[in-house]
């Protein structure tokens, strides 16, 4: 007799360890509670010192769970290299990488600066690939335990459609990031590290704070105005871009490889 597919544990993380950059607030913020809810072991980095170590002591009482700042500047190599070497001395291997860390610019077209190509194209772009790079002895090391290994790049559906801000550094960014996802899949996948992106619309966020006119404020926010624009009538949540990272990261997610997944309430794919 045939015996009947198993369907246990199909979206387990526990006992994973996870790096999330960008980890201090926002997304990253948001992907390391669902983590370390679902049972992973996760390190979070940003570049603020003080913000990513309060951010991790609140995750890990919350969630009862191992939650560990690593505060680095990516959008330098020193910083990227000194976050591989200090996660490196700490554990064996990396179950989940997750590349969140992001910079933003917006001005005028004509106003437009080099600085703002720099900072956005190092932070987003550039410290992606070198990290990963950096991190391929521990991302090989999990994947040798018998299950894949997995890097989720951040992107955003600004790197999928024209936004409406001022931001063309940032959008270029990311779509650089969805491609660099499909670059990285084709080299690596042979070797049982998967590759898939995520591409945020509105969540409520400081970076679209800023944006929207709010002023970094995102607990007390009028996110229902900016909700109402959206097909589903709102924004996201955490347990939308958590559920969405966990099932990349799980077995569930395991035949999917190389993909950018839009989660943005409907915007692109109604328009």
């Amino acid at each position: 007799m045939k015996q009947a597919p198993q369907f246990d544990d199909l979206f387990s993380i526990r006992g994973k360890v996870a790096l999330v950059t960008g980890g201090s607030r926002g997304l990253g913020e948001m992907i390391a509670a669902g983590f370390l809810a679902a049972g992973a072991k996760v390190y979070i980095s940003s570049r603020k010192a003080a913000a990513c170590e309060e951010t991790a002591l609140r995750l890990s009482d919350a969630y009862g769970g191992t939650c560990i700042a690593l505060p680095a500047d990516l959008s330098k190599m020193d910083g990227v290299q000194s976050l591989a070497d200090r996660i490196a001395a700490l554990e064996p291997r990396l179950d989940i990488l997750v590349n969140n860390a992001g910079a933003a610019w917006g001005e005028k077209l004509e106003n437009f600066p080099e600085a703002g190509w720099d900072k956005v194209m190092d932070t987003n772009v550039k410290a992606v690939f070198f990290l990963t790079q950096k991190l391929l002895p521990l991302l090989r090391a999990s994947a040798a335990t018998g299950t894949p290994s997995r890097v989720i790049n951040i992107g955003s559906i600004d790197g999928l459609k024209s936004a409406i801000f001022d931001t063309f550094s940032y959008g270029a960014s990311k779509a650089a990031v969805h491609h660099l996802t499909r670059f990285m899949a084709a080299h690596l996948t042979g070797e049982r590290i998967l590759f898939n992106a995520i591409a945020p619309g509105p969540f409520p966020t400081w970076m679209l704070s800023t944006g929207v006119g709010f002023g970094g404020e995102t607990e007390n926010a009028d996110w229902d105005s900016v909700g109402a624009t959206n097909p589903s009538g709102r924004v996201g949540t955490p347990q939308d871009i958590a559920g969405l990272a966990i099932f990349l990261a799980s077995r569930a997610g395991e035949y999917v490889v190389g993909q950018t997944i839009a989660i943005d309430g409907g915007i692109v794919g109604t328009s």
